[in-house]
């Protein structure tokens, strides 16, 4: 114990004094060129780089002050190193693609000469040897990487906090979380201290740190995006992977960012990337009309208030604009869960928490994962059959009995039939998909537009309450995640005596406690957003579809205005 206290009180050093050290240039008030700086694209930006009219080194001290102030408000960083960006703003040639791109990344994402955390204390104060494929190529291109943000213990999480660390907050809201494993990096994001985060995926890491911060990400397909050299929590995972994904603070940055990765030919740095170049698609040049899924209900947990006004204030305008959306009806997302969960937790949560020390915070939701998978098998289906018996209505608890009768470590013979299972999955998706002519899917985030910074609301909602984005890690599909409108205490309450309602009377334990959570009134401002779903390696049809969102929204009079801050 006394070593992990040691070793965090030497990382808040090692960040103080990094901070402390900065040259004048980042903590001078800003300016007017500061503003026009902020206001340019990624296109703009790295053209304005390119014709020399604008300087890296101006680039990065504009958003490094912006980054500061970031950390000031949210303690969103784990590590500042403003020089070694300052090397490539001098050096790289004005013809690099990334040229004066601020991106800032993940603390699991290797770094040369900076720790690799994943929150936990032990890995503090041990340098990355080598940087991430991903890492170089960004500076190849000319990216200016001057910072890593923060990131809760072992990742699991939906909450932002560590001893590491501390707790980081959501720029909306101080009481709410940024959302997820990615929360620092959105939280930085939504403050423009970057232009764009480099973040990690296993069940919507990503994508709830952009709704919850009003922002937009794009999680592809395994391999698209280069990931090697990217930490995952769970170690050694293939079945249900960790997939490395940028955020940005608009939807076109975003494009233009995923576009010159993909031109930058990826995979000749990372082993891991597939091959295949990136295949321009507007639907709004071609004026094709699209045939959209409709998801509005998980069958685990229904949405919020606000989460379903979204989704069918998004559904409206597309019709609006011509485009069919029409119910979709999958495989059951309960069977892609228990099949999920099993594949992730096969070693009995064993690896996840392998680096933690004595007295170390973890949240208590992965706890109370770890505690489940230790009980006897036996015990966990004598308490589920108990769940069902005693459940009134009867039936209610049925979803969270099943899942819990099933949720125990693996052989790995019972591995290797899970895969089949999750094929089988798989197979019964694309079937259901393409017999209903789809080409995208809108789907919740999540069932809460926002959460609590405080670990006990983790706990509460539990990690089950993560379906709605983990299933796309299990079906290994590209899936984006875009905010749509913000939360309206006069709209979108809960109705009066709600916890006598038929609906509330009928959810099971994991939903009552999400829906126990929802308040309107604490949430009002906040983001709420959508997910927008396509199959395996169409990044490029996904962000094409959240462009019709966007641009269909804005015509109905409902487009996202951001927050400045």
């Amino acid at each position: 114990m006394a070593n992990h206290y040691k070793a965090c009180a030497r990382k808040h050093e090692q960040l103080q004094y990094a901070i402390g050290r900065v040259p004048e240039a980042y903590i001078a008030p800003p300016t007017d060129a500061d503003e026009k700086i902020l206001v340019l694209s990624l296109s703009q930006l790295v053209a304005g780089c390119a014709d020399l009219s604008l300087s890296p080194s101006d680039v990065l001290k504009t958003y490094g002050k912006r980054a500061l102030t970031a950390h000031a408000s949210t303690n969103c960083l784990a590590d500042v190193f403003f020089e070694e960006a300052e090397r490539t703003a001098a050096s790289a040639p004005a013809s690099k693609p990334l040229l004066g791109v601020p991106v800032s990344i993940k603390d699991c994402i290797d770094v040369e000469g900076h720790d690799t955390t994943l929150g936990f204390s032990a890995n503090a104060n041990r340098p990355a040897r080598a940087s991430a494929p991903l890492v170089r190529l960004l500076r190849d291109a000319g990216a200016l990487i001057y910072a890593k943000t923060t990131l809760p213990t072992a990742c699991l999480s939906f909450e932002c906090s560590s001893d590491l660390f501390g707790v980081t907050t959501n720029p909306y809201n101080p009481a709410f979380s940024p959302g997820a494993s990615t929360g620092g990096g959105a939280a930085l994001l939504a403050y423009q201290g970057s232009l764009v985060e480099i973040g990690t995926d296993i069940g919507g890491s990503t994508r709830y740190p952009a709704v919850y911060c009003g922002l937009y990400s794009v999680k592809g397909t395994l391999g698209r995006f280069p990931g090697y050299g990217c930490v995952s929590c769970t170690p050694g995972l293939e079945a249900v992977p960790t997939v490395t994904s940028p955020l940005a603070r608009t939807l076109d940055d975003l494009l233009e960012f995923w576009r010159r990765i993909i031109d930058l030919r990826p995979w000749e740095y990372d082993h891991t990337c597939t091959p295949i170049p990136w295949r321009d698609t507007d639907y709004l040049s071609s004026g094709e009309k699209l045939r959209f899924g409709l998801i509005e209900d998980d069958g685990v947990v229904p949405p919020t208030p606000a989460v379903s006004r979204a989704l069918r204030e998004v559904a409206s305008a597309l019709r609006r604009q011509g485009h069919e959306v029409v119910s979709f009806t999958p495989p059951s997302p309960l069977d892609g869960l228990k099949i999920g969960y099993q594949l992730m937790f096969s070693d009995g949560g064993a690896s996840i928490l392998e680096a933690r020390r004595s007295g170390e915070f973890v949240n208590s939701a992965l706890l109370t994962v770890r505690f489940i998978l230790r009980l006897p098998l036996w015990l966990k289906r004598l308490q589920a059959t108990f769940t069902r018996w005693f459940s009134r209505p009867w039936g209610r608890n049925e979803a969270w009995a099943s899942l819990l009768e099933v949720f125990h470590p693996c052989s790995p013979l019972e591995e290797r039939r899970l895969i089949l299972e999750r094929e089988a999955y798989r197979a019964a998706w694309h079937e259901a998909w393409h017999r209903q002519g789809l080409d995208l899917l809108l789907t919740a985030p999540h069932a809460l537009p926002a959460i609590s910074k405080d670990p006990k609301a983790s706990q509460q909602a539990t990690l089950v309450s993560a379906n709605y984005a983990f299933l796309y890690n299990v079906l290994d599909c590209t899936a984006g995640a875009m905010p749509v409108t913000y939360v309206d205490q006069e709209r979108d309450g809960h109705p009066p005596d709600f916890h006598n309602d038929p609906a509330y009377v009928h959810m099971n334990d994991v939903a009552r406690g999400v829906h126990d959570l929802y308040d309107a009134d604490a949430m009002h401002g906040m983001p709420v957003g959508v997910q927008v779903i396509g199959g395996r390696y169409e990044e490029e049809k996904v962000i094409a579809g959240m462009k019709l969102i966007e641009k269909a929204l804005w015509d109905n009079g409902q487009g996202f205005v951001r927050r400045e801050f």
